[in-house]
């Protein structure tokens, strides 16, 4: 694994969603450190939101953006717990058309335990591709977020990352 300097970095859209029903934007700190990570990677921040743990927001906010040729990815930050109000990975299944990509979730926890220990084992870390878009979901604490991008997104959402990456698969998402 290695960024290759021969190719060309192509920067891509990211949305954020924070998942919360305390947070605000004026503490929303794993969502600044989400959107501060992408843009020092050179990616365009396309969209950032708050929505409450709350399946039927979750889904609505994720289809517009969806929707939204505009929009390459979306990382959210909360919502993976195991708590009653966690349904951030129930969300991610109501998506018309989602499919997992569960090699996410467990390089997180495997990543996660490096810091964290066996504490990661409560993490829902997950990822799907819906209709053409990456959606990434992080535990909501600023470590899991930091892990999660700095661990595993940095490197797959960057063009030049070899052997392969999310984005050099962008063109061939919606193929059936």
């Amino acid at each position: 694994m290695a960024v290759d300097p021969s190719r060309t970095f192509k920067p891509i859209n990211i949305a954020v969603l924070t998942v919360s029903d305390t947070r605000t934007a004026a503490d929303d700190t794993s969502g600044d450190i989400l959107v501060e990570r992408v843009q020092s990677s050179g990616h365009r921040l396309a969209a950032r939101a708050i929505v409450r743990d709350d399946p039927g927001l979750i889904v609505s906010k994720l289809n517009d953006w969806i929707d939204d040729p505009a929009i390459d990815a979306v990382v959210s930050t909360g919502g993976t717990g195991l708590t009653g109000r966690d349904v951030t990975p129930e969300a991610l299944g109501r998506i018309d058309g989602a499919r997992e990509i569960p090699g996410f979730g467990e390089l997180f926890r495997w990543i996660s335990f490096q810091t964290i220990g066996t504490s990661t084992i409560q993490s829902r870390a997950c990822a799907v591709v819906a209709r053409g878009t990456y959606i990434f979901a992080l535990p909501g604490s600023n470590g899991a977020v930091k892990d999660g991008w700095d661990g595993i997104l940095a490197e797959q959402l960057d063009s030049r990352n070899r052997p392969c990456n999310f984005v050099e698969l962008m063109p061939r998402l919606k193929e059936v």
